[in-house]
């Protein structure tokens, strides 16, 4: 399937198997590579030491492509630029922060620099800033979000429309048939998060992978807009937050009810109740744990029954 996004990423799929915290370790981003797309480790959840030793064990698992993910508010950035450096790798998804702070100190290692994006306004601040390619991420994904709000069916057309680089869709896709759809929008491939928690070699706790098939439509929501917007599984933690939004809290106050390590202890500990359940709402359509390999496929295997379809019209 050769177009824009593959060929940047000599990978066989135009799909980024997205990196996201406490869930994509090394194991994940290679099984990804292996199956033909490109698999991304999670830098936000990692110690530098921890980023180094699932980069060496990523490279002795796979031959083919793959990258990590950084989101650029990370304390230890430097740090973790150098290891990247230092390891090797020769893809770099950044996101969280301004694009220009990291992109040209990268490009010039020879690193392929892609940031994601939730608005037309920050795509085209990441063109200028002179990356390879645009993760346009909508409303609809899991983690943290924009604050505006746009849907991946209205971002990516939008996006298209203003930039000349590979645009590559995320948010609301775990499915070939919505593969197809955003490409049929505008974009040269997809990046999926939510449908690889839920995968054999996700570094998530089986109880959070559990958690993830169990939810159904409207059991998420966008919350927490006045520190970073973050779409969350409503459990104990989020009515929790809901129920302090009743009293108009300051961010300090949020803050303080956040605490640390909400994420791990939800994702990465199993703790359903206290932890904080990172995942986008497309999680209603996901049934089922599976191997990587075996996502992959049936991915592709729709994708390509879906555009048959297409040809009755």
């Amino acid at each position: 399937m050769s177009n824009r996004v593959s060929n940047l990423f000599n990978i066989k799929y135009p799909i980024i198997q997205a990196g996201m915290v406490w869930n994509s370790g090394w194991r994940l981003a290679s099984a990804a590579s292996n199956s033909g797309i490109l698999g991304l480790i999670g830098a936000g959840s990692m110690y530098p030491d921890v980023l180094r030793e699932h980069i060496q064990k990523c490279k002795n698992a796979t031959d083919k492509p793959f990258g990590v993910n950084v989101p650029m508010l990370y304390p230890n950035i430097q740090e973790i630029m150098d290891i990247i450096v230092e390891e090797g790798v020769k893809i770099v998804f950044t996101s969280a922060g301004n694009p220009k702070t990291w992109t040209s100190w990268l490009k010039e290692r020879g690193i392929t620099v892609v940031h994601v994006v939730s608005s037309v306004k920050f795509a085209l601040k990441a063109q200028e800033a002179g990356v390879d390619a645009i993760v346009a991420e909508g409303f609809e994904a899991g983690g943290h979000n924009g604050r505006d709000e746009t849907t991946t069916l209205t971002l990516i057309p939008m996006v298209k429309e203003q930039i000349h680089i590979p645009l590559i869709a995320a948010g609301g896709i775990a499915t070939g048939r919505a593969m197809l759809a955003t490409m049929i929008l505008g974009a040269d491939g997809v990046q999926i998060g939510s449908r690889f928690i839920a995968s054999e070699e996700s570094s998530a706790h089986i109880a959070f992978k559990q958690a993830v098939i169990d939810t159904k439509e409207g059991d998420t929501q966008l919350t927490l807009k006045e520190l970073a917007p973050v779409r969350l599984i409503k459990n104990k933690f989020y009515n929790d937050v809901q129920a302090l939004y009743k009293n108009a809290p300051s961010p300090e106050e949020l803050k303080a009810l956040l605490g640390r390590g909400r994420a791990k202890k939800g994702m990465f500990e199993g703790d359903l109740q206290e932890g904080e359940l990172e995942v986008g709402q497309v999680s209603g359509l996901i049934h089922d744990i599976k191997p990587v390999y075996q996502i992959v496929t049936d991915i592709i295997k729709e994708f390509e029954e879906a555009k048959k379809e297409l040809a009755y019209f």
